[in-house]
C-alpha cells in the first residue's frame, strides 16, 4: 500500500500548541477539495511501493510539496530540506512528525510522470473549477498576453543567428514569424528554445502565452518556443479557457489582425483587441479612445506577470524542454491563483 497521509501522532498533538504561522496552508485546505486532485494524478501515477520495498508516498504528499517548491521558488533539494525543518510546510504537504520527508529524486521523478501524462494543463482546469464555483475567478471576460521564459541553457560561442523581431506592429509580422535558427548540437543547451530579440536584446528563451480573467486570475497557458508570434496563439489558449459565449476577450494591438477578430467571432466572443494602424494609416480619433478604454482593464495580465516574477521567480526556466517549461508555468499560475484566492474570498464576502 501506498504511505498515507497520516493521522496526528502524539508528537503532532504536542507541538500543535506552538504557535506556527499556518493560516494560509490552512485556508487554502478550506478552499480546496483536494480529492479530485488527487484522482487526476492517480491516473498517471500509480507507483505503490519504492524500490526498496517500503510503501510508496502519497502522490497527494509529492503534488504539495511540488506546489510548494514553485510557491517559493526553490529548487528540489531546496524544498526537501525546507519541508523536514518548518512545521507549517510538513503539514501541509500531509505529513506528520513520524513520517519521512520525500527526497529531491523522488519529487523529480514525479513531476516528469506527471509531465509524460500530459497532466498539467488538466489540474489547472480543476482548480480554476473550483475556484469559480467559489466565486473566486470569474469568466466574464478575458484577458491574453505573451511574456518570455530565459534560459540559462543557451548556445555559447561565436556562432551566427537570424532572429525574429518581437512582435511588430505593422502587417508584416504575420509574414516573418519563424526565425532560422542553426541546429543546435551542444549537450548543454535547450535544442527547444529559440533566440528572440526584445526591447533591443537578445533572449534565448520559451514565450508563456496567458489568458486570464478580468481580474488577472489565470485561466489557461500555451507554451512555445520565443520566436513564435503572438498574433498567432490567441485561439488555443480560449479554447482550453471554455469561455461562455459573448465574453469579452481583451488584448493589446499585437493580436489585432482579421483572423484572429474572425475567430473570436466564430467562438461566440466579443472582440475588445487594440486597434493597430497601419503605415499610412493611423488610427481614428474614436480608435484611440476604445484603445485607452481596453488599457484600462488590459494591463491587470501584465500585472499577473510581474507577481509571478515577484512572488516565485518566474521568468527563467528550470527545466529543460518545451513539455517540462509548460508544466512550470501551469504550476506558477496555479500557486498564484491560490495565493491570491484568500483576498478574493474576503473581498467578495465585503461587498
Amino acid at each position: 500500500m501506498k504511505q498515507k497521509i497520516s493521522s496526528p501522532s502524539f508528537a503532532d498533538i504536542f507541538l500543535g500548541q506552538r504557535k506556527v504561522k499556518q493560516t494560509f496552508f490552512s485556508q487554502i485546505n478550506t478552499v480546496i477539495d483536494w480529492a479530485p486532485i488527487r484522482a487526476i494524478i492517480e491516473a498517471a501515477y500509480t507507483k505503490g511501493y519504492k524500490s526498496t520495498g517500503r510503501p510508496g508516498y502519497d502522490s497527494l504528499v509529492l503534488f504539495k510539496i511540488e506546489l510548494l517548491r514553485t510557491r517559493y521558488g526553490l529548487s528540489d533539494g531546496e524544498v526537501e530540506d525546507q519541508v523536514n525543518d518548518r512545521l507549517s510546510f510538513s503539514r501541509f504537504a500531509g505529513l506528520g512528525m513520524e513520517d519521512t520527508v520525500p527526497d529531491s529524486t523522488t519529487v523529480c521523478r514525479f513531476r516528469n510522470v506527471l509531465v509524460e501524462a500530459d497532466l498539467y494543463d488538466t489540474l489547472l482546469d480543476e482548480f480554476n473549477r473550483q475556484l469559480e464555483v467559489k466565486g473566486v475567478i470569474v469568466k466574464h471576460g478575458a484577458i491574453v498576453d505573451a511574456s518570455i521564459t530565459n534560459t540559462p541553457r543557451r548556445p555559447r560561442g561565436c556562432k551566427s543567428y537570424e532572429v525574429v523581431e518581437d512582435r511588430k506592429d505593422d502587417d508584416n509580422t504575420e509574414a516573418s514569424e519563424k526565425a532560422m535558427v542553426k541546429e543546435i548540437v551542444k549537450p548543454n543547451v535547450d535544442a527547444e528554445a529559440r533566440w528572440i530579440k526584445k526591447m533591443g536584446k537578445l533572449h534565448f528563451s520559451y514565450k508563456r502565452h496567458t489568458l486570464t480573467d478580468e481580474n488577472g486570475m489565470v485561466l489557461a497557458e500555451e507554451t512555445t518556443a520565443a520566436d513564435e508570434s503572438d498574433i498567432k496563439h490567441l485561439e488555443t489558449p480560449l479554447k482550453k479557457a471554455k469561455l461562455p459565449r459573448k465574453a469579452l476577450v481583451y488584448a493589446d494591438k499585437g493580436y489585432d489582425s482579421t483572423e484572429n477578430k474572425e475567430t473570436l467571432k466564430r467562438m461566440g466572443l466579443k472582440s475588445r483587441i487594440m486597434h493597430k494602424g497601419t503605415r499610412g494609416h493611423e488610427i481614428s480619433e474614436r480608435q484611440k479612445g476604445v484603445n485607452i478604454a481596453i488599457s484600462k482593464i488590459r494591463y491587470k495580465v501584465e500585472r499577473t506577470f510581474g507577481s509571478m516574477h515577484r512572488w516565485f521567480g518566474a521568468g527563467i526556466a528550470r527545466y529543460v524542454g518545451l513539455s517540462k517549461t509548460h508544466a512550470q508555468h501551469i504550476m506558477e499560475s496555479i500557486a498564484y491563483n491560490l495565493y491570491r484566492t484568500p483576498g478574493i474570498i474576503v473581498c467578495n464576502f465585503i461587498k
